[in-house]
């Protein structure tokens, strides 16, 4: 009995063959992602030598990603989900394309970088939510937590995967090599698209307006659980991603190249996917904004730590804590996003999601860049683990209905403000 609620339940992907598609092709092209994730700033501190430039390579995919996540989830929600699908894999393989073309010149622009990686933000920002969406429409809501741990452990086992072979193929093969794989990855994800059987509730949508763009943000203006999903996350995020720092440390800190950058990235997901595969025990937690919190301060302490550590083998098992932490916070905000969020706004909600996710990450790279120039790359990763931490006893303090927030597995209405729902 134990043994079986450790480990994560497989029933979706074993029991339902749309989702399956769905799941599996999103971990092929996420992949490809990851090793992508990878090879940008690695080519731009290669170019520069700045981890202030590799910062704002990140700067420049915020407002498409912000642009592309808020017009995306409305139209997610307005037009034929699976066909949206369709056309974001199409247009994202094509920005990959320019990033392998352009690491093939004798001289790589270095706009050509910004300029690609900008725009799969931007489309990013629609595929996500859009795909996000699909999962409560093929997946009983019963069976949601379980779902959204196998989502998690698809990220967890890519974050792991993909940054390691990003840095063997980027130091064996080149950096064009590594954007090669990722085009790669789209034509599958595109033919487990092809194949899906479009479900009956996303075939008819509303008309699109103008006004739809603002509604998921005045429904979110009345919902405090909700707004903590995103501020809880954001916090982490921004102050304690340290990830544009990766390269620089390998090459300063502890003497490495293409395969040690490969591993500090690498390793976060590492202790994502020991988190996911272990997360069974999940659905026995009734408080899960608590448990948000909790997985969020353990994040913050791990990174903390790991400004301190001069040892490669000692930063990446604190990495690896990271990573399990920041997965565990995952499944419970993504379980309370679907279980709050009504049906007609759930794209919407999902465009905020995306925004967050991986817009702060983003911001994230900004703030430890130019903290690092200021101060010292050492220095930028221990203030940004104790930012977190404030960040967390703060938030605990001002969102007293997060914090004793307990899920109802019910479907939400969108009409009157339940239990959780805090009018703003």
């Amino acid at each position: 009995m134990r043994g079986r609620r450790l480990l994560i339940d497989t029933g979706p992907l074993r029991t339902n063959p749309q989702y399956r598609r769905l799941w599996s092709g999103y971990l092929v092209s996420t992949f490809g992602s990851e090793i992508t994730l990878v090879a940008v700033p690695f080519q731009v501190y290669r170019m520069t030598h700045s981890t202030l430039d590799v910062g704002l390579v990140s700067l420049a995919q915020l407002g498409p990603l912000l642009l592309g996540s808020f017009g995306g989830g409305a139209i997610a929600d307005a037009f034929n989900r699976r066909r949206l699908l369709v056309v974001t894999q199409l247009l994202l393989a094509a920005t990959s394309l320019g990033l392998a073309l352009n690491a093939h010149a004798a001289r790589p622009a270095l706009w050509a970088v910004f300029v690609a990686s900008a725009a799969a933000a931007g489309i990013s920002g629609v595929d996500g939510p859009t795909r996000s969406a699909l999962v409560a429409d093929l997946v009983e809501r019963d069976s949601l937590t379980q779902a959204m741990a196998l989502w998690q452990l698809m990220f967890s086992l890519n974050i792991v995967v993909g940054p390691a072979l990003a840095g063997v193929l980027i130091g064996r093969f080149g950096l064009a090599a590594a954007y090669w794989v990722d085009v790669a990855t789209f034509a599958v994800s595109l033919v487990s698209v092809l194949r899906l059987s479009f479900p009956a509730t996303t075939v008819v949508r509303q008309i699109l307006d103008p006004a739809a763009f603002l509604g998921g943000l005045r429904y979110l203006a009345r919902h405090q659980v909700l707004q903590a999903v995103y501020l809880v996350d954001l916090n982490a995020m921004v102050f304690g991603m340290p990830r544009a720092l990766f390269p620089a440390l390998a090459v300063l800190r502890f003497h490495g190249g293409a395969e040690t950058v490969g591993l500090l990235y690498a390793a976060p997901g590492a202790g994502a996917l020991l988190g996911a595969a272990s997360a069974g025990w999940v659905t026995t937690v009734r408080r899960q904004g608590l448990a948000v919190l909790v997985a969020v301060a353990g994040w913050g302490l791990a990174i903390t730590a790991f400004g301190f550590a001069t040892a490669l083998a000692v930063a990446l098992v604190l990495l690896v804590a990271a990573g399990a932490a920041d997965v565990i916070s995952a499944v419970f905000r993504s379980t309370i996003l679907q279980l709050e969020a009504p049906d007609e706004l759930r794209g919407r909600l999902q465009a905020v999601q995306t925004a967050v996710v991986t817009g702060g990450p983003r911001l994230g790279d900004l703030e430890s860049g130019a903290v690092a120039a200021a101060i010292g790359v050492a220095n930028s990763v221990i203030a940004g683990g104790a930012m977190c931490l404030v960040g967390v006893a703060v938030l605990a303090q001002r969102l007293p209905h997060f914090v004793s927030f307990v899920a109802h597995r019910s479907a939400p209405d969108g009409g009157a403000p339940g239990k959780s729902d805090v009018e703003g």
